[in-house]
């Protein structure tokens, strides 16, 4: 049996494939084309057919720069309204959010918002996960703001993944950091534990050899990796953190002996308050700029890691460099940034467009 399709030569498809690290590719096949195999044997035809189908429904699944612009056109002043509001009621929110991205988006999961899932009765969420629980609380209530007013705006249109991915993005410009694009149709994910978390997202104490690798693993050059630990450039960490190394002598030789010493007044009462903590880049704290890497040759790094970036030999040269030239810093880790973004994110079909940022429809 043959199976023979009439179709209209004038019909052609645009079939978009998803965006790949942060290239489009858009190619087109026209229907005229398919109509020459309409006449093969019938188990041929259907396995072109369904392969055509397949690509077809990718045409649903791309993000693109203005994925909102039928849908919710107020998108990008709402999200700008709400992040210009929020940090300048707490300016430590772009900081904040910054880091929840990262901890979001290094996850095999990739960038899908698994972060802002609250824990159930009978799950433990990524959020709750040791390394997650000093994740600031201004990050994730700028998120719901923003939710709430797009929802109000245009709702069920808007994932919670594309609200955190841009609101990163507006905020870091704020701080007089790099614009970068940020592509947009994410999905939210349905799937949080805390349990996939160790061993994905960087520790302080761990050695430069393993932070390094858990961003090569994902795709990142150690240039880009050392970008991205600029991000430290802005933000704060807690005394719990850092607290052993100021007062250990094989490794508090790499602090400044003053800086040491302040940094252990500042922390003296940390067992009583656990939430006290200092700035990472105690010269222009709340500035994104080059000066955490100028700071770290003189000692003035807060975390283990930061002296490991300056001590390692794989990562110092790249530390010089962005030191000298801030260009250089913006350049990359705006690249590093967008890479990051595009990381596992869910489209058409797959995820969902979340009601509410902390829990699946």
């Amino acid at each position: 049996m043959h199976i023979v399709a009439r179709v209209s030569p004038s019909l052609s498809l645009s079939l978009y494939y998803l965006v790949l690290s942060s290239h489009l590719f858009i190619f087109s096949v026209p229907l005229t084309s398919i109509a020459k195999f309409a006449t093969m044997p019938s188990p041929l035809f259907t396995t072109l057919f369904f392969f055509f189908f397949f690509l077809v429904n990718f045409s649903n699944a791309r993000l693109t720069l203005d994925f909102y612009k039928d849908t919710c056109p107020q998108f990008s002043k709402i999200i700008q309204d709400t992040v210009t509001t929020k940090q300048i009621a707490s300016p430590t929110t772009a900081a904040a959010t910054i880091r929840l991205f990262l901890h979001d988006c290094l996850l095999p999961n990739g960038c899908d918002a698994s972060i802002l899932l609250s824990s159930t009765a009978f799950n433990s969420a990524e959020r709750d996960a040791d390394i997650n629980l000093s994740l600031p609380g201004d990050a994730f209530d700028l998120v719901v703001r923003a939710k709430t007013a797009l929802e109000l705006a245009c709702p069920n249109t808007v994932s919670c993944a594309d609200i955190l991915s841009a609101a990163t993005r507006d905020l870091l410009t704020m701080l007089g950091g790099p614009y970068f694009p940020v592509f947009l149709g994410r999905r939210d994910g349905r799937i949080s534990r805390a349990a996939d978390v160790a061993g994905h997202l960087p520790k302080p104490s761990m050695p430069m050899s393993q932070i390094v690798q858990i961003f090569t693993q994902r795709g990142f050059s150690v240039e880009e990796f050392v970008a991205l630990s600029g991000a430290h450039t802005v933000g704060f960490s807690h005394c719990s953190e850092f607290i052993s190394d100021i007062y250990n002598t094989s490794s508090s030789h790499e602090y400044n002996p003053r800086f040491a010493q302040g940094l252990q007044s500042a922390c003296a009462d940390y067992k009583k308050n656990p939430t006290l903590s200092v700035f990472n880049d105690i010269m222009t704290p709340n500035k994104f700029d080059n000066v955490y890497f100028q700071n770290l040759p003189k000692g003035l790094g807060v975390l283990k890691s930061d002296h490991g970036l300056y001590n390692d030999p794989i990562t110092r040269p790249f530390v010089e460099n962005f030191a000298k030239d801030q260009n250089r810093f913006f350049q990359v880790f705006a690249k590093a940034m967008q890479k990051l973004s595009l990381l596992g994110v869910q489209t058409g079909r797959k995820g969902e467009i979340r009601r509410r940022c902390d829990q699946v429809n």
